[in-house]
């Protein structure tokens, strides 16, 4: 099977502009494909991405507020084509979108990978969540989910996306995933540096109450200057990478994410703060699969 990426969903997004806004939006918005597709009022209703929960739906229903083909319809369970009947909500057309959607980000530097909560405010932290607030519909920010993390001062190759089934078939420790990074340490790379990653490095996790000790799996690794690698690793636990160097005492200074098994950051043209649409067929062919 040919693994170069396919043709993005969207060009590349400029954070700054007004088109970068347009296009994520639509991206949010593509319709399914015409057909018969038959759907229960309700059913209908969740999926349009207008209210916020079943409640809101029931009594939307319940209060008249809901036409199909211009006849107010108040049974939850009416069935009908969603492809050939026009639904609307206080005379407001509504739409069926995807469910899902799924972005490529090149994390910045500086960006945590989880929501803010006031604390982490207070201190002037800033999220990858953020750079899509602006950019998606807002159903849509609320249901983004970070495919993994990398830590504050990593860079590089993240995947966000509502699909929860995604989230968990790359990061399960059941399947194995390969991810590959750029390290930059602190000392020259030894031989036997590279030999301790490619056999297994023992880490030892301090929390100051207790510690606990793992081995690495084994690593592919390339040495490509005196003090950087190539790093190919199956497995992620938290901030594994710079422990990993850490036991080898040889602290990483920087710490960039290429690629997720076929798919490279590479070929997208994207820079730090920039995102991407992309498919799930593409997320299957150029991760998945690989991997299966």
């Amino acid at each position: 099977m040919d693994r170069r990426p396919q043709t993005p969903l969207l060009t590349t997004i400029n954070l700054d502009g007004n088109h970068a806004s347009r296009m994520a939006k639509k991206a949010t918005s593509q319709h399914l494909t015409r057909g018969t597709m038959k759907l229960r009022l309700h059913q209908f209703l969740s999926k349009t991405g207008v209210f916020s929960s079943k409640a809101e739906v029931k009594q939307a229903i319940w209060d008249g507020d809901i036409s199909v083909n211009g006849s107010v319809v108040k049974n939850m369970t009416f069935q009908f084509n969603v492809n050939t009947k026009q639904v609307t909500y206080k005379g407001k057309v509504l739409e069926l979108h995807d469910e899902e959607v799924h972005f490529l980000l090149h994390k910045p530097l500086g960006c945590i990978c989880s929501r803010l909560n006031s604390h982490e405010r207070s201190l002037g932290k800033e999220s990858v969540y953020e750079i899509f607030r602006e950019q998606v519909e807002p159903t849509t920010f609320e249901r983004l989910v970070t495919v993994g993390r990398l830590d504050e001062n990593t860079t590089g190759f993240l995947l966000v996306t509502t699909d929860g089934k995604i989230v968990h078939r790359i990061t399960s420790p059941e399947h194995t995933v390969r991810k590959t990074y750029e390290v930059h340490t602190t000392h020259d790379i030894t031989d036997d540096h590279l030999d301790a990653i490619r056999k297994g490095v023992r880490i030892v996790v301090d929390d100051g109450e207790a510690s606990a000790a793992y081995w690495t799996k084994p690593g592919e690794v390339e040495r490509t200057s005196n003090r950087s690698v190539l790093l190919t690793i199956g497995e992620g636990k938290k901030r594994q990478i710079r422990r990993m160097f850490g036991a080898l005492d040889n602290p990483v200074t920087t710490l960039h994410r290429h690629s997720t098994e076929s798919m490279n950051l590479g070929d997208y043209n994207l820079r730090p703060g920039e995102f991407i649409g992309v498919s799930r067929r593409q997320i299957v062919d150029l991760i998945l699969n690989p991997s299966i």
